[in-house]
């Protein structure tokens, strides 16, 4: 599967595609890995992101999960750069409960991209992070947004 490595504030990322589309965003660096036009693309992106000069990708994706997983994550791509929503909002809003959603939210495997940071406990509690160092990993992605927390 073609992938690409890049180094990040939050650690290296490497980031993978399947059929003309993201599927991958892993924190770590993978070796052999293939440039194709799309993944350079996402890397372009991705350092833009880190530099603040962008606010939404423009990728295409493909990640592969259930059609609940699918809904979480397609929910949680609408919250907007530097906002955030709880897990209980997105619950209400898909008619699940928020530990569903929750869980939906640790399988996300295109993070940063499908912004799965800004998923934050009841009452806007820092909860787990599958990405990176865990919770403080979330934390630099919400401070680099110019989120307060």
């Amino acid at each position: 599967m073609p992938h690409l490595s890049l180094l990040s504030p939050t650690g290296p990322l490497t980031v993978f595609e399947d059929a003309g589309a993201l599927v991958a965003v892993e924190w770590g660096r993978a070796d052999k890995g293939a440039e194709t036009p799309l993944l350079v693309e996402a890397r372009r992106q991705l350092n833009q992101y880190f530099d603040r000069e962008r606010q939404v990708f423009d990728l295409p994706l493909a990640p592969q999960g259930t059609e609940f997983q699918r809904a979480v994550w397609a929910e949680m791509s609408k919250i907007p750069y530097g906002a955030m929503a709880t897990y209980g909002e997105l619950a209400k809003t898909l008619h699940s409960a928020a530990r569903a959603v929750g869980g939906a939210c640790g399988k996300n495997p295109i993070p940063i991209i499908i912004p799965c940071h800004r998923v934050l406990g009841q009452g806007g509690r820092m909860t787990g992070f599958s990405g990176g160092d865990g919770i403080s990993t979330k934390s630099a992605l919400l401070q680099l947004e110019g989120t307060i927390i």
